[in-house]
């Protein structure tokens, strides 16, 4: 049913596939097109049957056709002895415009997510100062002077010794979030910690570029390997704080080997630039609207 073939260039649309390395993430190739060595094509006998055949080479699980015991790898043979159901031409059709225009759907709102997570990132860089300035590039209106420098631990309370572990075997299923280094990890019953809090990777982050920081609300149950930070009331505004600690390079203040530790004496001593309180609330409330459409794209997409 499936004929592959090794691919220098040709001038009509086909699918490509990966013969190492890369094998399970079949794609469109549009003519005309010029492929390396390490890349098979496949041409459907008659072109509108493209998206029927694309969608074949979906649902495949390619992982089970690989024939090393390194580096993944296809063969024609290995492709072209599998067998699949089809059906009459109309249908095929039918079936192929169906899931092109899916994809289709899918890819527009995966550039509207990258470009909201690019857009974040530049509002990021401009509404925080640089490095060596106490005021950022741009602000909302009717806010101006210089953003104060802070121990962390002036604007911050610290509730650690609230949390408490418990191994996968002892939790009790519920409705509270259970959360980790690196965010939700399971939902339990009861909680350790109720209100609005920020959460930073103690040990165990996933990401030290993108050191782990996140913003709660409401009933949690946090283990010990997460700092549970409050903003100080009247001095500091926790969404603001969520966004002004992701922003700062963790890594230096890290110890320990392999699994890096940020101690919380050290955390507390980490300063941060700040506004007064409401232009804090201002940003805090702009960022975590842009982060929830980013989280609507991704459950749409």
């Amino acid at each position: 049913m499936l004929s592959v073939s090794e691919a220098l260039s040709y001038n009509q649309d086909a699918i490509g596939i990966g013969r190492k390395g890369t094998i399970d993430k079949p794609y469109i190739l549009r003519a005309p097109f010029w492929t390396v060595d390490t890349l098979f094509y496949a041409i459907p006998r008659k072109e509108n049957a493209l998206p029927y055949v694309y969608s074949i080479f979906q649902k495949i699980n390619w992982r089970e056709k690989d024939e090393s015991t390194g580096v993944p790898s296809l063969s024609k043979v290995a492709i072209n002895n599998i067998q699949v159901f089809t059906c009459k031409k109309t249908e095929q059709t039918k079936i192929g415009d169906y899931f092109q225009k899916l994809d289709t759907l899918i890819e527009q709102k995966e550039k509207k997510h990258q470009k909201l997570e690019q857009f974040k990132k530049a509002m990021l860089s401009k509404m925080f100062p640089k490095s060596g300035a106490d005021t950022p590039a741009i602000r909302f209106k009717g806010f101006s002077g210089k953003w104060e420098e802070k121990r962390l631990g002036e604007i911050v309370n610290r509730y650690d010794n609230l949390r408490v572990p418990i191994s996968a075997s002892n939790r009790i299923a519920g409705d509270t979030p259970y959360y980790g280094a690196n965010g939700i990890q399971d939902y339990v019953q009861g909680f350790t910690h109720e209100g609005e809090f920020i959460l930073v990777a103690e040990d165990g982050a996933n990401d030290l570029k993108n050191y782990p920081v996140h913003y709660v609300n409401g009933k949690i149950w946090v283990n010990n390997h997460a700092h549970v930070l409050q903003a100080k009331r009247d001095i500091a505004d926790n969404k603001f704080l969520k966004y002004a600690i992701s922003k700062i390079n963790i890594e230096p203040f890290l110890v320990g080997g392999g699994r890096a530790k940020l101690n919380a004496n050290i955390m507390m001593n980490v300063n941060i630039f700040a506004p007064k309180i409401k232009e804090q609330t201002k940003i805090g409330n702009f960022f975590q609207k842009l982060d929830t459409l980013i989280e609507l794209q991704l459950q749409e997409i």
